[in-house]
């Protein structure tokens, strides 16, 4: 059964109308539970067992748009959190994986990355996060040779002919604070090897549940509604802006 997490939006919300369309929509989608919503600071929490891009894309149904700032575990405590933006090999391939610690024996991994080739790949994660050669210098699969399954291999995505992977999963070996500064890779084909990878992205340390109060982006002044319409990095969906 899979592990539910907290979710929290900043949501482009008006008036009461708007709180009761997105309150409406989460309320009728199986898989989502609506913990909060407030209309003057646009803050709407959720519990759900669907990756974030999902109940973003449930939410954004009424028409306003949201962007994710944090997530984590149903406890009170805070575990961490991480996230590796895919932008780094084939330029065709942009997306977004998400890791959380739940509990300290829980880690949930989730993500969307678009502009694969359909088939089977593999997702991993890498011993380095050093992409000074691309994908080639990240090392290898984290434990590899040290057991007969590498730690670090992850699961197998099934990819079609639209070229999206979106998945979510429970990991119980792997802890957000050992992976910080290592890199995910999505391999071609179900047995990674250095000549099979297709995209990867470094680690780096996410906001959890309420820890990001960000309205504006320092690098520039604009507001989180338009970093959310600029792609992640370069080209690619604008839902992947991560704050």
């Amino acid at each position: 059964m899979a592990t539910p997490t907290k979710l929290e939006f900043a949501v482009q919300m008006t008036c009461q109308a708007c709180v009761d369309a997105v309150s409406k929509v989460i309320k009728e989608k199986p898989g989502i539970e609506l913990k909060d919503v407030q209309l003057d600071t646009g803050q709407v929490v959720v519990e759900s067992t669907l990756p974030s891009e999902e109940v973003k894309s449930v939410i954004e149904s009424t028409g306003r748009l949201a962007v994710l700032l944090g997530m984590g575990g149903s406890e009170e405590s805070q575990w961490g959190a991480a996230v590796a933006a895919m932008s780094i090999g084939s330029q065709a391939v942009k997306g977004v994986v998400r890791m959380a610690q739940v509990s300290k024996d829980k880690c949930i991994f989730e993500g969307t990355v678009d502009g694969l080739p359909p088939g089977r790949h593999a997702l991993c994660v890498h011993e380095k996060g050093d992409v000074s050669e691309g994908c080639a210098s990240c090392g290898e699969v984290l434990g590899a040779g040290l057991t007969d399954k590498a730690q670090g291999l992850l699961s197998e995505l099934d990819v079609g002919s639209d070229g999206r992977a979106m998945f979510r999963f429970d990991n119980d070996k792997l802890k957000v604070w050992d992976l910080i500064g290592r890199s995910v890779i999505i391999h071609q084909g179900s047995q990674p090897s250095t000549d099979t990878r297709l995209v990867c992205g470094i680690i780096a340390r996410s906001s959890g549940l309420f820890q990001n109060s960000k309205r504006l982006c320092t690098c520039d002044g604009v507001s989180i509604w338009e970093e959310r319409n600029r792609p992640l990095v370069g080209e690619g969906r604008s839902s992947y802006s991560q704050l």
